[in-house]
């Protein structure tokens, strides 16, 4: 079969709507996971949707649903234990640890089939039923809706926090907000790519992106570009290959953007003038 009948398959179909929604929410919201420091948040928040989904499992026989509420109880918790900077690595380590071992013990308790759970630990993109990609498509909108109400606020606090707060800019209850969009958006991603190589997608457009532009906003649409480019991409490679799993082209493409960006680009500046400009209320 060839990739023009391949694409006139429902799965196929499926897979490449859920992988542009997927890499446009998280192409958005990778500038701000680098700018943050956030990465491994990212990392941590995706693990641990396979605890959610795990408990999902053995509550109600519904993986997904319980990565989302696993996802919603994450962010919760690393905003009130981890707002500060120097604590959010240890924080994250400390409830991932914790988390992946309660997933082993819910799954030890489940005694059907565990393979939905386990797949978002790997992805299974060529799986995705209309169920998930309406859900894709509500995390991807709303994801879309909150990051346009809070996008120049948020960029002023994640590059100057402290002149941010100075000027009224609720610092904490961004960081947060902006922790509960991160955990939708990785869960969504997990779902696709798995979490082991959710930072495919998350990270690695957005750290290209950084280093061929200085304007937020063209950053944030290039690495959305990026994002989509890695995704699609490599599912229409794994169609026309038939052997390789999405997920290693996914990541292989994602990769080779960024190491030619490297190579081209100019190592990101922290404070760039154009960002701290960008990011400032305009004076009225």
């Amino acid at each position: 079969m060839n990739l023009a009948q391949y694409l006139t398959q429902a799965f196929a179909q499926h897979a490449l709507l859920a992988g542009g929604l997927v890499a446009i929410a998280c192409g958005l919201i990778g500038p701000f996971v680098i700018s943050r420091g956030m990465s491994f948040a990212v990392h941590g928040t995706s693990e641990l949707a396979f605890t959610g989904a795990a408990a999902g499992l053995l509550i109600g026989d519904n993986p997904i649903a319980g990565a989302y509420a696993g996802s919603i109880v994450v962010a919760a918790v690393l905003g009130a234990l981890g707002s500060r900077e120097r604590e959010r690595d240890s924080t994250i380590g400390v409830i991932l640890a914790f988390g992946l071992g309660l997933g082993v013990l819910f799954l030890s308790y489940y005694h059907g089939f565990a393979t939905q759970a386990t797949n978002i630990l790997f992805g299974n993109i060529f799986g995705v039923g209309s169920d998930q990609l309406f859900a894709l498509l509500v995390v991807a909108l709303v994801a879309l809706t909150v990051m346009m109400f809070i996008y120049r606020p948020l960029l002023f606090a994640s590059v100057d926090p402290d002149v941010a707060l100075a000027k009224g800019v609720p610092v904490k209850l961004l960081g947060i907000v902006f922790l509960f969009v991160l955990a939708f958006t990785v869960t969504s991603a997990a779902q696709i790519v798995g979490t082991l190589l959710v930072l495919s997608l998350a990270i690695t457009p957005a750290a290209a992106a950084q280093r061929l532009a200085t304007k937020p906003m063209t950053i944030t649409l290039l690495s959305i570009t990026f994002a989509l480019v890695a995704s699609i991409g490599g599912i229409l490679a794994s169609l026309m290959s038939g052997t390789i799993k999405p997920s290693v082209l996914v990541t292989m493409i994602s990769f080779g953007i960024y190491v030619f960006a490297r190579v081209i680009g100019t190592p990101p500046t922290r404070g760039n003038r154009n960002i701290i400009e960008s990011s400032q209320p305009k004076q009225t």
